[in-house]
């Protein structure tokens, strides 16, 4: 049995990690569809615009609460689901404003929500997007019944931009300098510059120098009005922290074959064991397969595939049969590329175990793909 098997069936939370391009939204959803297939109420949330996760699903779109997927798509698809699958595309603007209106006290909500810096924190500050991905999945965790919940993690560049999130956000709540440049006003529980008795220091002034008094106000409002949060976004950081190292969760680590990105996943392993995060499995997806190379074919299957070659047409002046040669042997170039790769991959990240996954025709782009990418996830 393949190593997702028992996780499918045992663990809670399951997170796809890795980075942009290598399929993760795929494998989440393969993984979200295995196991309502085998009986499990499953929610799948993605943070791809690209509408992947839904067109593979059989779904028109996706918004910021959870979709059925109808079993009559599944069926229709030779997947008999015992259990329900559900799907969802995170809205990060949504995301954090729900996030504020739980939590931000009641008198400071539409102040907070109204800011011009709520909005860059909504939408650019580093980490803010996994951060609320992170912030969803405890709210799953805690408010719904799902079995089992399958996240499909941002593009991450930089793997520390995933596992520092919540720190990153902290520290822009927290940041010592900015609370002891507002202490006064927020001790005092108002927000004038005046107050602070800093308008003349050297580090209001280079900074007004160049934002201007009033964003500096603008700011420290904003900063006063987010104070009573301060604690809230400390504790769910801790909820995540501890969400993400509990026995009932597990990381799958997702990469493709390419030497840049097989890097890229050898250090995120080690950072997620470094940090003590579960990793149940590393997936190489996309890997050329061998096709056996013109010697080893028979020269009655050469001329065969000349022939089609042939009548394929094309202005190369070789002949079929040194074109389909040529063709046989870049592809088995290929193959052993890749395979280089995922051997080095392996040995990097054992004992984690690793699944490989082939290179498909074409993209997977709907269940049955979805059903014939489980075939070799869960052999």
């Amino acid at each position: 049995m393949s190593v997702l098997g028992p996780l499918i069936a045992d663990k809670r939370v399951l997170i796809c990690v890795g980075s942009g391009g290598v399929g993760k939204t795929t494998i989440a959803a393969a993984l979200g569809l295995q196991a309502a297939a085998e009986g499990r109420k499953v929610v799948v949330c993605t943070i791809d615009p690209a509408r992947r996760l839904a067109n593979s699903l059989g779904l028109t779109e996706l918004g910021n609460v959870e979709t059925r997927v109808p079993p009559d798509k599944l069926a229709a698809a030779g997947v008999v689901a015992k259990g329900e699958l559900f799907a969802m595309m995170l809205d990060l603007k949504r995301s954090w404003d729900d996030f504020i209106l739980r939590h931000a006290p009641p008198e400071r909500r539409d102040a907070i929500l109204g800011s011009r810096f709520y909005q860059q924190l909504s939408s650019a500050l580093v980490g803010s997007q996994e951060y609320v991905a992170m912030e969803k999945l405890v709210e799953l965790a805690e408010s719904r019944d799902y079995d089992l919940l399958v996240l499909d993690t941002p593009p991450t560049a930089n793997a520390l931009d995933f596992l520092d999130a919540p720190n990153r956000v902290l520290d822009f709540f927290g940041d010592e300098k900015v609370r002891w440049m507002l202490a006064p006003a927020l001790k005092a529980g108002r927000v004038g510059l005046k107050m602070f008795n800093l308008t003349g220091g050297y580090f209001v002034k280079t900074l007004s120098r160049f934002t201007g008094m009033e964003v500096l106000q603008e700011l420290s409002e904003f900063l006063l009005c987010l104070a009573p949060m301060y604690d809230v976004f400390k504790e769910r950081a801790a909820q995540v922290k501890e969400m993400l190292a509990s026995p009932r969760s597990a990381f799958v680590l997702v990469t493709s074959p390419s030497t840049l990105t097989v890097d890229e996943a050898i250090y995120f392993h080690t950072l997620l064991r470094q940090n003590g995060m579960p990793i149940a499995s590393v997936v190489a997806n996309r890997v050329h397969q061998a096709l056996g190379g013109a010697g080893e074919l028979s020269p009655a299957q050469l001329d065969a595939l000349a022939e089609l070659l042939a009548g394929a047409g094309g202005s190369s002046s070789a002949s079929p049969r040194e074109r389909l040669a040529r063709a046989l042997h870049d592809a088995q170039l290929l193959a052993e590329l890749d395979q280089a790769e995922v051997r080095r991959l392996a040995q990097a990240c054992a004992p984690t175990p690793l699944i490989s996954v082939p290179r498909f025709d074409t993209d997977v782009h709907d269940v049955a793909g979805l059903r014939d990418l489980n075939r070799h996830l869960f052999a």
